[in-house]
């Protein structure tokens, strides 16, 4: 147990803990995405038969809610790594006031993002899929500004 706490930043607070952990999450997804569409058909779930819903690139024969096409899926988990790489740098420097600001800055990339998606472009509806990213970078862009002052130097 020691060696797992050993790994997890050492800064105060459970701050540097959620950026950690929503890191390593966003690492995963990033892996999911490559390797299949299946996750990233969730949160983009209105239905066009023009698209594949495989990673195969075929058209299934039972129609996909989804959008998502392979490259989509992999373009989307390109820009997640990148997030959790963000992430993962202020959760080592979270008292230094550029890895805290982009940080923040990710967070809000991703609420207006998937916000967009769902209100503006209707490619995504509430559900399962939305309703994670949307309440993460809502609960994680609050709380980061309210704790500012506790972090930055």
């Amino acid at each position: 147990m020691e060696s797992v706490l050993a790994i997890l930043p050492q800064a105060k607070g459970f701050l540097p803990q959620w950026l950690f952990i929503t890191s390593v999450l966003a690492l995963g997804n990033t892996a999911q995405a490559y390797l299949t569409t299946s996750f990233t058909q969730r949160v983009y779930n209105t239905w066009n038969p023009k698209y594949p819903t495989s990673s195969t690139g075929k058209v299934s024969k039972v129609p996909s809610n989804s959008p998502a096409t392979p490259l989509s899926s992999r373009t989307f988990g390109t820009w997640t790594f990148l997030q959790g790489v963000v992430r993962m740098y202020a959760a080592y420097n979270i008292n230094d006031g550029r890895f805290y600001s982009l940080a923040m800055c990710v967070y809000a990339v991703a609420w207006m993002h998937f916000v967009s998606e769902w209100l503006v472009f209707r490619t995504a509806k509430w559900g399962e899929g939305l309703a994670g990213p949307v309440i993460v970078s809502t609960g994680s862009l609050i709380w980061m500004f309210l704790q500012w002052g506790s972090y930055v130097d």
